[in-house]
């Protein structure tokens, strides 16, 4: 599993420090503390995605600066009173009621992580594109069903979908196969 940048601010750096330890305790590696919201953002600038868990107020700015200066890729996990939390709950924000209960926290970072860890492996699969041979290898292929079956080319690439679905190979082995079958 790849890991999640996880960086705490809250005004007491004691407060932050000891919520680290907490989550370093129970597994998490990269873990940063804090007690200014600019050094939040700027450690938050660094990585492509992670949690911030803040507190509600930092000596120089408001949960709400620093979600302001939030890169898109980081989800925040705010602290604070229940006075303080009533309509806070924004997208891209979790929200935990102090006094705060150790399996709580870890319970909510465990989905906010799931969560990022999911996300990264869309836009993975999303940036695998195919590399020029194997598009030349599927566009032969259909060029041939297209000229020996007089089928359109939608209706060739639907035939290749199929078999490579029926055998358990992937579309650019079958468009392999057509192509040898046929030599």
């Amino acid at each position: 599993m790849r890991v999640v940048q996880i960086i705490v601010v809250m005004p007491k750096a004691q407060d932050a420090d000891s919520i680290r330890r907490i989550l370093m305790k129970s597994g998490y590696a990269n873990v940063f503390a804090c007690s200014s919201g600019a050094k939040a953002v700027s450690l938050m600038h660094e990585f492509a995605d992670g949690i911030l868990i803040s507190g509600y107020r930092m000596a120089d700015m408001m949960y709400s600066d620093v979600r302001a200066d939030m890169p898109d890729g980081f989800q925040m996990l705010l602290l604070a009173s229940r006075d303080a939390l009533s309509g806070r709950q924004q997208r891209g924000m979790v929200c935990l009621a102090m006094p705060l209960k150790v399996h709580e926290l870890l319970d909510t970072l465990q989905m906010m992580t799931r969560g990022i860890l999911r996300t990264r492996k869309k836009a993975n699969a999303g940036s695998k594109g195919r590399s020029d041979e194997e598009r030349a290898l599927i566009s032969g292929a259909k060029e041939l069903l297209m000229t020996r079956n007089h089928m359109t080319e939608e209706e060739a690439h639907r035939y290749l979908q199929k078999c490579s679905m029926d055998n358990g190979t992937n579309l650019v082995e079958t468009a392999q196969m057509v192509l040898a079958m046929n030599l």
